[in-house]
This record gives C-alpha cells, structure tokens and sequence, in this order.
C-alpha cells in the first residue's frame, strides 16, 4: 500500500514516474470521436495510424490515442468491468467551465451526467458526461485557475 499524505509520513523516495504521456481510449467511431475533441474542446489532432485505425490529440497537456473498436464492441459498465471508470480533464476557470458545459448541451451526442457542481467539500468545481462513444469524461476546474 502507497503512503498518503493525509497524516501520515511519505516515503523520501521520489515516484518513478512524472504524469501522464498519453492515455489510450477504445471508441466506436475514431472520427467522430476526434472530431469531439477538436471542435469542442480545441485539442489539435497530433497523429494517426490509418491501419488501426487510430488517432491521436492533445491539448499540449496530455495526448489521448483515440482506437476504433471491431464491428460489434461490447458496452463498457462501470460497476461490472475492470478498466476505465472515467477520466477527468482540467479547465481553466470556472467560467471555462460554464462555457463548455452549455456546449456540451448543445451537442447532441453527449449525455450529461451532472452539471458543473463543487467537487466534495474542496472550492474546485467539476462535471461528468457522456461524449460520444458512451465515454464518461469528467471536466474538472480547480480554484485560482
């Protein structure tokens, strides 16, 4: 079990790792899904792989690598599943956040889940929808941002 910092000692040894690099995600459309990222919220398509097929976009940040499923995907539920629960981007500000989640109303492939509300008893302020694909993404804005 790691050490936390709530209380208790951290260990002097630093973690071997330094962030995210990328994050991979399976998809059932990888056009639609890019195109979600792109037009919505500004991320620049950084690669593809034809092939796959895949493609990539980063906000400068974090790159996700977005894999287009076979014919019939099987439908990702969170409470029966090991593997992506959700993940959660950052924003700048709460009015950022404001600001995408009346796009995300207007986008008719998003399901929003819960509109922008305080994050447990913390000043940040979060959301989670659907995007496309049945994804759950979660916009999170932090305070002095």
């Amino acid at each position: 079990m790691c050490n936390s910092s709530q209380g208790q000692t951290v260990s002097k040894t630093q973690s071997a790792t330094h962030g995210v690099h990328h994050l991979g995600l399976s998809v059932i459309d990888v056009k639609q899904a890019a195109q979600f990222f792109c037009e919505i919220l500004h991320f620049k398509q950084v690669g593809e792989k034809p092939d796959y097929p895949a493609i990539f976009v980063s906000d400068g940040s974090v790159m996700l690598t977005l894999w287009q499923t076979q014919d019939q995907p099987v439908a990702f539920d969170r409470h029966q599943n090991i593997g992506l629960h959700h993940f959660a981007l950052t924003v700048k500000g709460t009015s950022q956040l404001v600001e995408l989640y009346q796009r995300l109303l207007q986008h008719q492939d998003v399901e929003i889940e819960f509109a922008p509300e305080s994050l447990g008893n913390t000043p940040a302020q979060h959301l989670m929808c659907r995007i496309p694909g049945g994804l759950r993404m979660e916009l999170i804005a932090l305070p002095g941002e």
